[in-house]
């Protein structure tokens, strides 16, 4: 294993009978923070949504992308974390203007919606396949809301642990193989290991040396590595599209005062500029074959 972060790890501990995926973000979760000015607990809560995204990739057969979606009618009205099948990782809070995000997923109300979605490409380019799975929104953090989640949907004994702080993001997650695999006490015996370890550690620790320290008596078996890294889907083509989806007389009058549409990407910060005198040719017919709209849905 290579001693690394922005690198996802999948593994066994065969004897137990237990697979396992721990991520560790430095530069991409460093690039994602970049973009936005967040308070302490807003900050937690996005580096634990952009290493479950990625944890999750590893976890689930994923060919397009996976986003965690959080909305809520507290100080944090929406957080979306996102990671593609190709290792691309990009994330957003959104807050009420001089507010943080509750320091307890209880506090958030009763109307808080949170949820896991599967997109994977279609036949058709324009219509992909999208899966979308609530979570309810047990315990106090994120990582114990998926951990519940994963126990019940799977229906298998399933660990998760989530850390972040402005430097690192970093998860582990262990779930018990399917069936008979492994020793009568396998499970029980890494939930034990697990336990030992703490936030602190888990983030301070790269992949290969963490696992050697935690599970080295169960002799892991590495699975399959990934390079993680952030990247952003904006485009021209995409903004073309949403603005289409206005239609020309709202587009015109959001660009009356200056002349022109200015769009800027929250995610990475790209700015897009459509001048008055292009509205014909935009608006003179929608592609064929033009993606639809991205959102926070």
């Amino acid at each position: 294993m290579t001693d690394t972060s922005d690198l996802l790890v999948r593994f066994l501990l065969p004897a137990a009978g237990v697979r396992g995926v721990h991520v560790r973000l430095g530069q991409s979760w460093r690039e994602i923070l970049s973009h936005g000015d967040y308070p302490a607990a807003a900050t937690r809560l996005l580096g634990e949504a952009s290493v479950a995204s990625a944890l999750f990739t590893g976890h689930t057969k994923v060919d397009g992308r996976l986003s965690i979606q959080l909305r809520s009618s507290t100080a944090l009205r929406a957080l979306f974390s996102e990671c593609t099948s190709a290792g691309t990782l990009r994330g957003i809070a959104q807050l009420n203007d001089g507010e943080d995000a509750p320091s307890s997923l209880s506090a958030l109300g009763e109307d808080a919606l949170l949820a896991i979605t599967i997109e994977n490409p279609g036949l058709d380019p324009r219509e992909p396949q999208r899966y979308q799975s609530l979570v309810a929104l047990t315990g106090d953090s994120l990582d114990e809301a998926f951990e519940d989640y994963f126990r019940h949907s799977e229906q298998l004994p399933t660990r998760l642990l989530l850390a972040s702080d402005g430097e690192h993001a970093a998860g582990l997650l262990l779930q018990k193989l399917p069936g008979d695999e492994g020793d009568e006490d396998g499970w029980v015996r890494a939930g034990a290991l697990f336990d030992t370890l703490g936030r602190d550690e888990l983030l301070a620790l790269p992949g290969s040396e963490l696992l050697h320290r935690l599970f080295h008596e169960e002799n892991p078996q590495l699975v399959g590595d990934k390079a993680l890294s952030f990247g952003c889907s904006c485009s021209r083509e995409r903004v073309s599209a949403m603005l289409q989806s206005l239609g020309e007389e709202e587009a015109r009058a959001a660009a009356e005062p200056t002349g022109q549409v200015e769009v800027r990407c929250e995610f990475c910060g790209q700015e897009y500029h459509f001048p008055l005198a292009e509205f014909g040719v935009l608006f003179s017919s929608t592609p064929a074959n033009q993606p639809a709209p991205e959102r926070l849905q």
